[in-house]
């Protein structure tokens, strides 16, 4: 006869083993290009909490910015089972073999933020919608400098990629579509590009550049928070602070915050991390429970939002990673 004790305890076992074979059948691989940057450390903080809490198993990687790396840690997670695979890709080109091999291997493949080739077998790439958060913030500098001539310094990541060129095209169209919207005419000039590679001391460096043959710059768009907060440093050292407005394109990073909280900085675009990750992690429980909907899209978008000092208390979370 078992007693109450007892049926309680094999009642616990039970819902335990329950739980681990839910686990088992869940199995999400995570593999991050770098965890060197805050945005990236978000994301995989994110992506990991979510997964557990939706009764998953975790296989996390960091690639530490190296292909080859992020090449072999895919083939390992693949061979230890996932059901999922979760990536942020330190090349567009170079991660499709191991993509498309893991896809042939009947794991499902999420990507978030950085894109893919379109040769590449997944099922979506998650991230913010770099062309509408810029025209939301193209609009809002139009608004806020009616009348103004504008002198552009334009702060890229790096040539050729992809994510930025979408990021300063979506602001500019919208900068120029809200001057014609406000006057019926439009007018900017964008005195000079410099290339910070997506950090603070590139941003201070390359506005550095640009101010000793452009002194007259009085608006910096940054395709990041990071690179603009840079480039503020090099206009407080060069006494220029006060004359000129500073925006991003993305990523609502949270000194960028305060500062918009404070008057300090205009706006930027919401590319929250943790919403990115976890939105992924989400789509690939379904996917592995198969419920995911056949019509997936290519590309999936969290809201687009430019961050303004009218709504940044919505967004501002001081405990953030990122």
């Amino acid at each position: 006869m078992k007693t109450p004790v007892k049926l309680a305890l094999l009642a616990a076992a039970s819902l335990l083993s329950v739980g681990a074979a839910e686990a088992a059948d869940c199995k999400i691989g995570i593999s991050m290009k770098t965890l060197d940057a805050p945005y990236f450390a978000a994301q995989d903080v994110s992506a990991k909490k979510r997964a557990e809490e939706i009764g998953c198993t975790v296989i996390a990687s960091d690639a530490q910015n190296d292909l080859n790396k992020q090449v072999s840690d895919v083939e390992d997670m693949v061979a230890q089972g996932i059901g999922a695979l979760i990536i942020n890709p330190r090349d567009s080109q170079g991660l499709v073999p191991a993509v498309n091999a893991a896809t042939a291997a009947g794991v499902k493949v999420f990507v978030i933020d950085s894109t893919l080739d379109p040769s590449a077998d997944f099922v979506t790439l998650v991230q913010s919608s770099n062309m509408q958060n810029g025209m939301l913030v193209g609009g809002w500098i139009a608004d806020n400098t009616k009348g103004k001539d504008l002198k552009i310094a334009l702060l890229s990541g790096d040539q050729g990629n992809e994510v930025g060129q979408e990021r300063r095209l979506g602001v500019l169209a919208g900068l120029l579509e809200g001057q014609l919207r406000n006057g019926g005419s439009a007018k900017f000039e964008v005195v000079g590009q410099g290339w910070g590679l997506w950090n603070n001391e590139g941003g201070l460096k390359a506005m550095e550049d640009i101010l000793t043959a452009h002194p007259d710059v009085n608006v910096v768009l940054g395709e990041n928070d990071s690179m603009v907060l840079g480039a503020r440093k090099a206009l407080e050292a060069a006494n220029k602070l006060d004359d000129v407005l500073l925006v991003a394109a993305a990523d609502g990073q949270k000194e960028a915050l305060e500062m918009i909280k404070d008057g300090k900085y205009g706006a930027t675009g919401l590319n929250d991390p943790a919403l990115v990750a976890a939105t992924a992690v989400d789509l690939a429980k379904k996917a592995i429970d198969e419920e995911l909907p056949a019509s997936t899209p290519k590309t999936t978008y969290t809201t687009p939002v430019a961050i303004t000092k009218g709504n940044v208390e919505q967004y501002y979370k001081p405990d953030a990673v990122f």
